[in-house]
């Protein structure tokens, strides 16, 4: 049966697409035409501003409410910055300095650099509240593990982005902190009772809705005493009762990928969660980073399907692509302030930087990056000291492959930096340190999310709160290894 075109246009309201490549390409400018609610870019997309520009342009042309979402969090996570690292630090940095006027300043320049560009939708920020060290999705993209603190700074970050006219979504209700996997890969569960939640989870996403927040991201996990054996992103428990009612949220209510294995697997694939999230009260759906327009028809088909046979209420798929549609046009209709943000990141970075111990008599030492790879959020972005060191020799290892006693050679007595992410947890990683330390001059570099892990007989370790451009530069010129570091 033929798809009535008021139907499918309707359905378009309430997806979120992406596509391939620098420009967008006819089928990506022809489904905005036809009322797709926006794409959402990715760093394959970026090649420079003006190419960014340009880009935006063309979708803005073909419907000028178009929503344009990018996942730009400043930190680990950056599309705009994907093959340099950000200037900017990210939120654990910024929690550390703990000056909210400072994440106010900071997403307000991030905000800036986006409505340059054209983006209008930030996937940002992150305010979940990061209580399990070995976190491997959250870790630096939280403010902290604290979740007072953590408020203070969500509701500063959205504040900032939206004063820049670009519409902020906080993510991942109902709180993505305390799991130790990642619903890229599979179904986090945190098996805690709803009070717990509210106590510790919940408060920032309570911050961002006073800050007037224009949207809030789901998040791909279980909450059994919630959503049984589905994610979160499915359940009319969390998306209703918790969120629109309890909390009062009356803005737009958008979707973590649906290709993503915590939703697709328990749904059964991409189509059939778009349903299941429209009914449990979603609004936006993002489908995911590999979309092309066999995707998009598939996903309308399904949902479509679904308000023939009763599975979705007509309804309630007018509900969300109105708000999405108002999510769009508070987009158009802002007025942003602009505030000059010349180095503001850097400077940001420098007051997070932390040293315990003594970095006297470093000289110019060996620098030794241990290889750690990247999560699916983060993408392959480069990282460490490299490009700010000012004739310290470098190498890239991979801790589990190397010879403690091959890197004491090397050395040539110069003492060695080990910088590391996640160092506590990388295969290798602490057994390394430690065998180095018992016999050699080391200060150890973390630029990943602290732990309480302290190798013996370091000479100084060092934490940087994040692995951005801008931590990396203030993390050498703490170690004096740049040409404009002081003494």
């Amino acid at each position: 049966m033929p798809t009535d075109p008021g139907v499918r246009r309707l359905v378009l309201g309430t997806l979120l697409a992406a596509f391939p490549g620098t420009s967008p390409p006819d089928w990506a400018l022809d489904l905005v035409a036809e009322g797709l609610a926006g794409h959402t870019l990715f760093g394959r997309n970026v090649e420079h501003p003006d190419q960014l520009a340009e880009a935006t342009a063309a979708l803005r042309a073909a419907r000028p409410d178009v929503l344009i979402a990018i996942d730009e969090e400043g930190g680990d996570v950056t599309r705009l910055a994907h093959a340099t690292g950000s200037p900017y630090p990210g939120n654990a940095a910024l929690g550390a300095v703990h000056d909210v006027g400072l994440t106010e300043r900071v997403y307000h320049a991030i905000g800036n650099d986006l409505a340059a560009v054209g983006v209008n939708l930030d996937l940002a920020p992150t305010v979940d509240v990061n209580t399990a060290d070995d976190n491997p999705i959250i870790g630096t993209r939280a403010f902290g593990a604290d979740p007072t603190r953590v408020a203070g700074h969500a509701g500063a970050a959205v504040t900032g982005l939206q004063s820049a006219g670009v519409a902020a979504c906080a993510k991942h209700f109902p709180g993505h902190g305390a799991t130790v996997a990642d619903s890229h890969l599979e179904l986090p569960t945190v098996d805690v009772p709803v009070a717990l939640l509210r106590d510790r989870d919940l408060p920032p996403f309570a911050a961002v809705i006073a800050a007037d927040v224009k949207a809030i991201m789901t998040a791909h996990i279980r909450v059994p005493a919630l959503t049984g054996d589905a994610p979160a992103t499915f359940s009319p428990a969390v998306l209703g009762d918790l969120l629109r009612c309890e909390y009062g949220f009356t803005g737009t209510v958008l979707t973590d990928a649906l290709e993503m294995r915590g939703a697709a697997v328990a749904a059964g694939g991409v189509g059939p969660g778009a349903v299941r999230a429209l009914a449990a009260g979603a609004d936006l759906l993002c489908i995911g980073a590999q979309v092309d327009a066999e995707l998009v028809e598939l996903v309308v088909a399904e949902v479509t399907a679904a308000l023939r046979d009763g599975r979705l209420d007509l309804a309630r798929v007018e509900q969300a692509a109105g708000r999405t549609a108002a999510l769009a046009a508070w987009t158009r209709a802002a007025a942003p302030v602009r505030a000059a943000g010349t180095d503001l990141g850097y400077a940001a970075a420098r007051r997070a930087v932390r040293v315990e111990g003594s970095l006297d008599g470093l000289g110019v030492p060996l620098v030794v990056q241990l290889f750690s790879t990247a999560t699916i959020a983060e993408g392959r972005v480069p990282w460490g000291l490299g490009p700010h060191l000012d004739g310290a020799e470098q190498l890239r290892v991979v801790a589990t492959e190397t010879d403690p006693e091959a890197l004491r050679q090397r050395a040539a007595g110069r003492p060695i930096v080990l910088v590391g992410r996640h160092l506590h947890r990388l295969p290798g990683g602490p057994e390394l340190v430690e065998a180095l330390a018992g016999s050699h001059p080391v200060t150890v570099v973390e630029m990943g999310w602290p732990s309480g892990w302290r190798p013996a007989g370091v000479r100084a370790f060092v934490t940087t709160y994040g692995a951005s451009h801008a931590n990396g530069r203030a993390a050498a010129e703490a170690l004096r290894l740049t040409a404009t570091a002081t003494a």
